[in-house]
């Protein structure tokens, strides 16, 4: 049996395991939280350096790949070279080249139209690969990637002036604490609190993408008719969203028993398989996904669309 294993700095209240045969070989998938406890997380990386086949680095990104470059995370040198056999994946190598698959998805698959729809992502440079699928394929995007890291009231509505801002802030967040740019630990678990300034942005859009713990931030109580698409959800995700009207929830990654696993479970369960000792090409990864059926995932959330 192959054996991996997620190590995340976010809530334990999320951890989930799951055992499935892929390619004629039995996986158990497993994901265990800290808590924020970075220093608990390199400990339990060194514990099972050497006796897992591949480590998910889930909470907290190892780097991001936004448009071409690769952008590193000082928070997180110190878990990324933790251990000295087993390969650590945060989910980039599905970020960047994989994760916009989604937009495909919808089309082919769902039969959806994206293009003109107006598509806010709380935090883009998170999923720039979604974000750079959704302008391709003709949608408006709208960024706020300045409200929802920094909390500065100011979207982002021109592609190109994203990109200049990318460029110039991108070196600076990265070298911030990773817990003032993202939820950790407890803080995944709290209710969403909503905000007026993206209360009325949510209400106008008609799709709302990107990092789950982004999304329900500021989650308003009515999102009626809205179309989600995410990542790593629970039940209890699942079923906020639907008490709050949400029509669609699509996750880029697969749903397994019940549950959507982040992309770094996803990309170590990939690595796992590939029995490689790092990253694989954005070539590989499709290869792969390609071979084990993994696409994305589609919920339709309200009953008369059921």
């Amino acid at each position: 049996m192959k054996q991996v294993v997620s190590v995340s700095i976010g809530s334990s209240k999320r951890d989930h395991c799951v055992e499935l045969e892929l390619l004629g070989e039995t996986f158990r998938i497993s994901r265990e939280g800290y808590n924020g406890d970075i220093a608990a997380a390199k400990r339990r990386f060194q514990e099972l350096d050497g006796k897992v086949d591949a480590l998910g680095m889930g909470g907290i990104d190892i780097y991001l790949l936004i448009d071409g470059k690769r952008y590193y995370f000082r928070a997180s040198k110190g878990l990324a070279r933790c251990t000295k056999i087993t390969p650590i994946l945060d989910g980039s190598g599905l970020k960047g080249p994989i994760e916009g698959s989604a937009v495909d998805f919808m089309r082919d698959e769902l039969g959806l139209e994206v293009k003109d729809k107006l598509v806010v992502m709380p935090c883009s440079v998170d999923r720039w690969g979604l974000a750079q699928a959704f302008h391709d394929a003709g949608a408006n995007v709208v960024a706020g990637d300045l409200v929802f890291t920094v909390g500065i009231d100011r979207w982002i509505r021109d592609w190109e002036n994203l990109r200049r801002l990318v460029r110039i802030a991108a070196p600076i967040i990265m070298a911030l604490p990773f817990k003032m740019i993202y939820p950790t630990g407890d803080k995944q678990e709290k209710a969403p609190k909503p905000k007026p300034f993206v209360e009325s942005m949510f209400h106008d859009a008609d799709i709302i993408a990107g990092d789950w713990q982004y999304v329900r931030k500021y989650m308003p109580q009515d999102m009626s008719g809205k179309w989600i698409v995410t990542n790593t959800t629970t039940p209890e995700d699942v079923e906020l969203c639907r008490e709050r009207g949400v029509e669609l929830m699509v996750t880029s990654m697969p749903r397994l028993n019940g549950r959507s696993f982040g992309a770094n479970v996803i990309e170590a369960t990939l690595v796992a398989l590939d029995g490689a000792k790092g990253e694989l090409t954005p070539e590989r990864y499709r290869e792969l996904l390609d071979a084990v059926g993994f696409k994305p995932d589609a919920l339709w959330l309200q009953q008369e669309r059921g």
